[in-house]
This record gives structure tokens, C-alpha cells and sequence, in this order.
């Protein structure tokens, strides 16, 4: 290992004003990530984005042309020492707490980053541990890339039968653009198929609360995650809270169920990161009657009603009570329905929830191998070098 000063290996540019420029595809990132898209670059060259305010902890790669705002510094990589994805990695395994010179907001300064030392092996060896974690990087990308156009796909299938109403009639035909009979709702104050009815999102699945879970601390080793919003919104880490295996089994929750934050950011979501302790503000939800893709769907596509109410009544935090869902109006077609397309879209829902294991799965080996590629205590060795 050779001992360097960051200030050595790079150097810090000061990001600009971004008000004047056009739209475009070039990213502008801030130190919470990208904030728009541009049509100029300030630097084209791959770099690592080094926070100067906010959240020290958050620093970016980039590999392709982008502007950075004032509230991150973009670099210039030494080459010569430095491979800039090993440095982006090695820079994230540091805490840079202890160099914050801010009084309110945490701030860092060119001097207080460039005085960090730097232990680098050689290039070649950075260039191998690089390209290792690049590949994990670029997996758990694909797996991300895929899952989004399976929900996409799902959700274009669902909203073609039952909310365009084209779902196939007697002869295999799109039901309304064949020319299936419509007929008004005043409930709903538009048009549905024949024979459809309005129900309640209360009506069609059974909403579990979550438990205060402070109540139920675990007194071993033997425990369950908690799932908060955090939880629900970026999965467990290190922080996540315990609760002991001993909560009412409604409290338990599983891969594949459907979980729906009601406080705070209303969202909803199919839960996968495995068994957990369901903390209050978020509903479990289920049905007896209805398949999950029906709720699920019905629940996602009703959340901008509730967003509606919660900016209506000038809140910054979303609030959505029993009474919200009782009083929420759906469509609902014949169970036999709704059944067939649950057939067509099971595939979709547990090939989406095994990429979305195995992504888990990928994060944490890289999380787990990060430190030891980074202090030596795990070397990466070409097959051609056994």
C-alpha cells in the first residue's frame, strides 16, 4: 500500500449556478443527487462529486458529462495513481464526520478533503477490484432496469383491462373499443362496462395498522427487523430497529406482501427484503376474496387522490384515515375477471420479487467485501494468475 494525500490524487472544482441553462440530457447534480436535466456540461471526464454542504456522506460517481451546482464539488482525477471507481469506492468507506468545519450545516472545505491520507495499492490492483465491483454495480443496475419495465409491463397490462376497459370480451376482442356497452356511474361521474359496480378501496381488502414496536424489544439474539417508512422506502440497515419474534402474527410480514405507508410519504409497495416486524403507519394489507395484483393496482393508481387531500389540507405530512379509504371510489368487474388477469400477471409479480432478492443479495456481498477490497485483507486474482 502506498500512503498518499488526497490532494495528491485529485483535484476539487468548484460546482456553478445552473439557473441560466437550457433543458437538455446532461444531469445536474446537487449533493442529494440530480436535481434536472441540462443542455450543457461543466466537465465530461469520469469524476467523483465530493459533498460541500448537506449530507457528507453522499458522494457520487460519474461517468459521463454532467454539471454540478455549488453545493457539491465535482473532481480531476490523477490517473496516474488513482483509479477514479476504486477512489469512489475507497472514499465511501471513510467517515467524514470529524472533518466538518460547518456550524449549522454540516460543510467541507477543498483543505479538509485534500488533507485526508489515502492508502492505494497499485494502479493494476485498483484496476482489478474496480472492475469487480463494477460488474456487482452493473448487475444490481440490470436487475433494477429489469424490474421496472416487468412493474411497467404489469401495470400497462392492468390499466388496459380495467381502466381503459379493453379487457377481452365473449369473442377475445378489446371489450370497449369494440364497442362494448358503457353505462354511467354517478358514483364514479363517468362511463363503465355493463354490469360493473363501484366499491371502496375499504370494501376490497383488510388494512392492518402496524404496532408501536418499542413494546416489544427482543431480550436475545433471536429477533425481527422493524420495518418503518425508512425500511419500506430504502430496506434494513445497520440502524433499522429490533422487535422480538413474539408479535401478533398479522404484525408478521413476508416477501411478496403488499405494504402501503399511510403517514408521512404515502406510498405503496410489494415488500422484499425479507421477514420483518411491521411498525405503525404502514398498513399490511390483504384480501380473501380479491388477488393481490387487484388491490395492489387499485391502491397505486387511488395514491394521487390521497396526495390531492394531503395538499388540500396544506400538510407536510401525508395522512390518510379508515374514513379515506371508505369513502375512496373504485371500479370493479367480475371476480372471474379479475381472476384471469391475476393468471397473466403472477409470472411478472414473482420473477420481478426473485431479481429483486437477488439484488439484495448482490448489495450485500459488495457491502460485506467493500472494506476488506479496499485495506488489502481481500485481493482479486486473475484466473490466468492460479
Amino acid at each position: 500500500m502506498n500512503c498518499y494525500k488526497l490532494r495528491d490524487l485529485l483535484q476539487i472544482k468548484n460546482g456553478k449556478d445552473h439557473k441560466e441553462l437550457g433543458e437538455g440530457n446532461i444531469p445536474v447534480f446537487g449533493s442529494g443527487g440530480i436535481m434536472r436535466y441540462a443542455d450543457k456540461a461543466i466537465y465530461d471526464e469520469e469524476s467523483i462529486l465530493l459533498p460541500r454542504k448537506g449530507t457528507l456522506s453522499n458522494i457520487q460517481y460519474v461517468n459521463k458529462p454532467f454539471w454540478t451546482v455549488d453545493t457539491i464539488y465535482y473532481t480531476v482525477i490523477n490517473q496516474q495513481l488513482a483509479n477514479t471507481f476504486f477512489l469512489y469506492n475507497y472514499l465511501k468507506t471513510l467517515d467524514l464526520s470529524s472533518l466538518d468545519s460547518g456550524t449549522g450545516v454540516p460543510s467541507m472545505t477543498f483543505n479538509s478533503y485534500y488533507d485526508l491520507k489515502i492508502y492505494l495499492p497499485s494502479i493494476e490492483t485498483q484496476q482489478k477490484i474496480a472492475a469487480v465491483l463494477s460488474s456487482l454495480d452493473a448487475k444490481i443496475a440490470l436487475n433494477n432496469h429489469i424490474n421496472t419495465e416487468l412493474e411497467a409491463m404489469a401495470k400497462t397490462l392492468y390499466d388496459y383491462w380495467f381502466v381503459q376497459f379493453d379487457f377481452p370480451d365473449a369473442n377475445g376482442k378489446p371489450y370497449k373499443t369494440s364497442g362494448g356497452k358503457m353505462v354511467y356511474n354517478s358514483a364514479l361521474k363517468r362511463e363503465i362496462p355493463d354490469g360493473w359496480q363501484d366499491y371502496s378501496l375499504w370494501d376490497i381488502a383488510d388494512y392492518f395498522n402496524g404496532l408501536a414496536m418499542q413494546k416489544f424489544r427482543p431480550t436475545d439474539d433471536n429477533f425481527l427487523r422493524v420495518i418503518k417508512i425508512r425500511e419500506m422506502n430504502e430496506g434494513f440497515s445497520d440502524g433499522t430497529e429490533k422487535a422480538k419474534p413474539e408479535i401478533p402474527i398479522k404484525a408478521i410480514v413476508e416477501n411478496g406482501d403488499v405494504l402501503f405507508s399511510w403517514s408521512a410519504t404515502l406510498d405503496v409497495k410489494i415488500w422484499s427484503q425479507g421477514r420483518g416486524a411491521l411498525n405503525q403507519h404502514i398498513f399490511k394489507v390483504t384480501s380473501t376474496k380479491y388477488p393481490k395484483s387487484f388491490y395492489y393496482f387499485e391502491l397505486l393508481n387511488y395514491l394521487h387522490h390521497f396526495k390531492m387531500i394531503a395538499e388540500k389540507r396544506k400538510t407536510t405530512m401525508g395522512h390518510i384515515t379508515q374514513d379515506h379509504l371508505k369513502q375512496s371510489r373504485i371500479v370493479a368487474g367480475p371476480l372471474e375477471l379479475i381472476n384471469k388477469l391475476d393468471c397473466n400477471l403472477k409470472p411478472i409479480f414473482e420473477k420481478n420479487l426473485v431479481l429483486e432478492q437477488e439484488k439484495q443479495q448482490l448489495i450485500q456481498l459488495r457491502d460485506y467485501l467493500l472494506p476488506m477490497l479496499m485495506n488489502g485483507q481481500v485481493t482479486v486474482v486473475n484466473k490466468g494468475d492460479i
